[in-house]
């Protein structure tokens, strides 16, 4: 063999010897980086400010006598107070206003607080949700709603010559009453006078305070 040849084939064989294996081992695992700690309150931060809900303004407040026999039965004279109404006969009921509407509203569907109350569409009417209920204990003793628990009361105030008049309506049901309301109904509907009494100490506590 000449020289050249054998020489080439040497420098083949050692060149083969010298290749690196190709590496065959998997790659090196991924670490996502560990989750950021729960972050802390910061204690130093002003507190945020909500807007406190808005307050409810009794449409009456004050002692009223019964207006007609409906009112004698369910209460005789009565006191109305921002959370409750206590009957002169031992009834009372523990109440929250809920809603403020109007007369023109619907407390069940096809009849409106106007319709029942007898009062203007744009007079305001104050709903208040029946909490707790004592049923009269003094003769004629009627029971707002009978024998069914008072759900609502609503009650407006209107001017009528020179007595002031608070309507007031009792409906039995415990949906919030509306056009779509289910299982609302009326119970009864009276009036009262705004007790002479209690406006004449009214109108002499405004004389002192003028002295």
């Amino acid at each position: 063999m000449p020289l050249m040849l054998v020489l080439a084939a040497a420098a083949l064989g050692l060149s083969a010897c010298e290749q690196k294996p190709v590496n065959s081992a998997p790659p090196e695992e991924i670490t996502a980086p560990a989750p950021a700690a729960n972050p802390q309150p910061d204690v130093t931060a002003e507190p945020v400010e909500r807007a406190a809900p808005p307050v409810i303004k009794p449409v009456a407040l004050g002692e009223f006598e019964p207006g007609n026999p409906v009112a004698i039965a369910v209460t005789g004279k009565l006191t109305i107070e921002d959370a409750t109404l206590k009957g002169e006969n031992g009834a009372s009921f523990t109440t929250e206003s809920v809603a403020l509407v109007s007369g023109g509203d619907p407390y069940m569907e096809g009849q409106t607080y106007a319709q029942v109350m007898q009062i203007a569409a744009d007079q305001p009417v104050e709903l208040r949700r029946v909490l707790e209920e004592t049923p009269p204990t003094q003769a004629p003793a009627n029971a707002l709603c009978g024998g069914s628990r008072t759900g609502y009361i609503a009650l407006a105030k209107v001017e009528e010559g020179d007595d002031g008049i608070v309507k007031l309506i009792g409906l039995k049901g415990t949906d919030l009453p509306a056009a779509n309301a289910s299982g609302i109904e009326l119970c009864a509907s009276t009036f009262y006078i705004a007790s002479k009494a209690a406006e004449a100490d009214k109108d002499a506590g405004k004389d002192d305070g003028k002295k």
